[in-house]
């Protein structure tokens, strides 16, 4: 991987972890384009944590809340909601890695996000506030980005998605979610130290310089991403990215069963 490549990839991470277009998917897609094949898993946990930058920066006040009082209903509902991806990363590890690989795997995902945010966008009665989310609310959600660790489903879309099904406002539907993002990626970090102290990631075979360049880029976009999607949120306007993600699967389908 050439330092351009990491950087367009990190650019890549950070607009679609938080719009609902599945980061994950984009970066097999582009990782494909590049024509790279090792390293993925790595590289894609940096840029991942790069994004958590962005949520930490706007969610400042509420995660500090949670740090100052860490054994409150809010702290239970995050642990509740990511049990289900945390069941699915540790069990499906290698079926995970493998659909980073298939870009079928990838078209049809597409599809599914898009499905989904099209009916997302139909919701209306969303009322419930952040305090009124209850224990089966963070476990439906949950459940939701647990489907979404397969690249290709939205796990903002996913999750959002659900949030909004139960009935909560859409401002705190997107709080939920990204907040969901901080221990579900630390939880993707905690796996690949586990490989590294066991010899299956050997760190003398990493490059941190495209490691770090995809972090920064990462961040920065996220940053950038994570105030346009709350927006476009509160305004009901996640259909257009359903299009989106809807034209880019009928690309791939087309690449692969008419080129």
């Amino acid at each position: 991987m050439t330092l351009l490549e990491a950087i367009i990839l990190g650019i890549i991470q950070g607009l679609a972890e938080f719009l609902p277009i599945s980061s994950s998917g984009h970066l097999a897609l582009g990782q494909y384009l590049f024509g790279i094949d090792e390293g993925n898993l790595v590289f894609i946990i940096v840029v991942h944590i790069g994004t958590l930058i962005p949520v930490v920066i706007v969610y400042r006040k509420a995660i500090w809340e949670l740090i100052k009082k860490p054994f409150q209903k809010m702290t239970y509902l995050l642990i509740i909601a990511t049990v289900p991806a945390a069941v699915v990363a540790i069990f499906f590890e290698d079926a995970i890695e493998a659909a980073l690989t298939s870009i079928s795997f990838l078209a049809a995902g597409f599809v599914a996000t898009g499905l989904v945010l099209i009916g997302t966008d139909r919701l209306r009665k969303t009322s419930k506030k952040s305090d009124e989310i209850t224990y089966l609310d963070a476990a439906l959600i949950g459940i939701a980005q647990a489907v979404a660790v397969f690249p290709g489903i939205s796990r903002s879309g996913s999750t959002i998605a659900a949030s909004l099904a139960r009935g909560i406002n859409r401002e705190d539907a997107a709080k939920f979610a990204f907040l969901m993002s901080i221990p579900a990626i630390l939880g993707a970090l905690l796996i690949q130290i586990i490989h590294v102290f066991r010899g299956n990631i050997v760190l003398a075979d990493l490059d941190f310089l495209t490691l770090g360049a995809g972090f920064v880029a990462s961040a920065l976009s996220g940053y950038l991403a994570i105030n346009f999607m709350l927006a476009a949120i509160k305004k009901a306007k996640l259909r257009y990215f359903a299009y989106y993600v809807l034209a880019l699967a009928a690309v791939i389908g087309v690449y692969l069963f008419i080129l």
